[in-house]
């Protein structure tokens, strides 16, 4: 059985061929008439017939380039940077073509500066629209459309979890196939159940089925093997369940990890053999920076816990945490909470805690509490992106309690971290586990480029107050 799904571009693409090439050929004739008139660059009165001829040759170029660079496939699975990328080879390619043939229009040719400028603008414009069709979902671009093998409990995760629009924004859920051995009771309520009555790649090439998610309850003589195997031969892409949830969600679902996955998946190593040498010179010269800029936010902020609690009251808060391959350490925070607030013995704190100060609520709103723990950056016992680093009464707990737990130790903990930016205050075990999914997630991932994106939605939260 044939399909054209796998042969050509989408009905969706060429659509978007047609606004493209419109897009393209408008911005040359924009370049062209806004120079005529501002006259930036100095150019001869080009015919209408050769202008059309520019703007066409120049809009075809780079959409062959695009097209040979994937960019008009629907089952493209780039991010932005990626299609940015690949939008810039095909815009060069296309200036390079036109310089290239420039020249046989002789006196009537359009000037090589006015060319770049017209290669620049429509980079720039036809980047925002990718951009917009890439984020929106225009077109069915960049969005799969999903079959679920299994319909029990391994399965049901996918409906808990990814229930609302917004969780589901890269992919079109088309159902869930009944599988042998599915554990009924536990599994899929509302969801599209399908019991097949024809081969799995029958079904999956009538419905155009682009990814396949394995999730069956009992994979023992249940998996259609010979079928998957022919789904991947027609390009339709095969993932297990564990890593289907970590690309949606940015977190891991430790429940559902077993051993073998753990030690074939990529990751938790790091390979940044530079990055980990200069950590700490790293960490502690964004820790004087930080410093430098906090310090008369932090000294007002001393003079007010004076004037609101009195002379005598502390201003710091010391406290033992857990650290890099489990050591223990002190963190300094501004204190945020009032003095006899553990004197029935440790607890998490919680969101809307009741021992919270009331400039306390101030401080965790904006993160000021935090600021002091530069201190344990610069004496490279945290780092600024990292696991938060909890208390050694709940860690003991939290090991034995929940798999892979004692796994966030093996990297420094930090101020901020994937699983802050995700998930509220934790205030029991239930919580433990949601941070934990998140915390795993980063391990696993950890870059430059993660950190750099965990910074910059920290500062977002210290500045609109979005702290939790």
């Amino acid at each position: 059985m044939s399909n054209p799904k796998y042969r050509d571009v989408s009905s969706g693409s060429k659509y978007l061929v047609i606004l493209e090439l419109f897009v393209l050929a408008t911005t040359l004739y924009s370049t062209f008439y806004l120079n005529d008139y501002f006259s930036f660059i100095k150019n001869v009165d080009t015919p209408q017939n050769i202008l059309a001829v520019y703007a066409i040759s120049f809009s075809l170029v780079i959409q062959l380039s695009a097209l040979a660079l994937g960019l008009y496939n629907s089952k493209l699975r780039e991010g932005i940077r990626g299609v940015m990328r690949r939008l810039l080879v095909s815009v060069a390619v296309a200036f390079f073509f036109l310089a290239l043939i420039n020249p046989f229009y002789g006196d009537k040719a359009l000037s090589i500066e006015l060319l770049a400028v017209n290669a620049l603008a429509s980079f720039i414009v036809i980047a925002l629209l990718r951009t917009i069709v890439v984020r929106i979902g225009f077109f069915g671009l960049n969005k799969r459309k999903v079959l679920i093998i299994g319909a029990g409990n391994r399965a049901s995760i996918i409906e808990r979890r990814m229930r609302r629009d917004v969780d589901r924004q890269h992919f079109d859920l088309h159902g869930f196939v009944i599988s042998n051995g599915d554990c009924k009771d536990t599994g899929i309520k509302n969801e599209n159940c399908i019991d097949l009555d024809v081969p799995l790649v029958t079904y999956v090439l009538e419905h155009d089925i682009d990814e396949i998610v394995i999730a069956n309850d009992e994979r023992r003589n249940s998996l259609p093997v010979d079928d998957l195997f022919a789904c991947k031969v027609k390009g339709v892409n095969i993932i297990e369940l564990l890593d289907f949830i970590e690309r949606e969600t940015g977190q891991i679902a430790v429940d559902l990890i077993y051993p073998s996955w753990l030690i074939y998946s990529t990751g938790f190593a790091s390979t940044h053999e530079l990055r980990d040498a200069l950590d700490w010179i790293f960490n502690a010269s964004i820790a004087i920076v930080l410093f430098i800029f906090t310090a008369p936010i932090m000294l007002l902020t001393m003079i007010i816990m004076k004037l609101d609690e009195g002379m005598k009251a502390p201003i710091f808060y010391c406290q033992e945490r857990v650290g890099l391959d489990g050591e223990s350490f002190s963190i300094v925070k501004f204190r945020s909470m009032r003095v006899d607030a553990e004197k029935n013995g440790a607890q998490m704190a919680s969101e809307n805690d009741d021992r919270t100060t009331r400039i306390g609520h101030f401080l965790r709103k904006y993160r000021i509490d935090e600021l002091p723990q530069i201190y344990n950056v610069l004496r490279g016992e945290m780092g600024f992106v990292g696991p938060r680093p909890e208390r050694p009464e709940f860690v003991q707990g939290l090991i034995k309690s929940l798999p892979y737990y004692n796994e966030r130790h093996n990297v420094k903990p930090g101020l901020t971290g994937w699983a802050q930016l995700k998930y509220p205050y934790g205030a029991s075990e239930a919580d433990s586990l949601e941070k934990l999914k998140f915390d795993l997630y980063y391990i696993k991932h950890r870059s430059f480029q993660l950190d750099l994106l965990i910074l910059i939605r920290t500062v977002e939260i210290v500045l609109f107050g979005k702290g939790r």
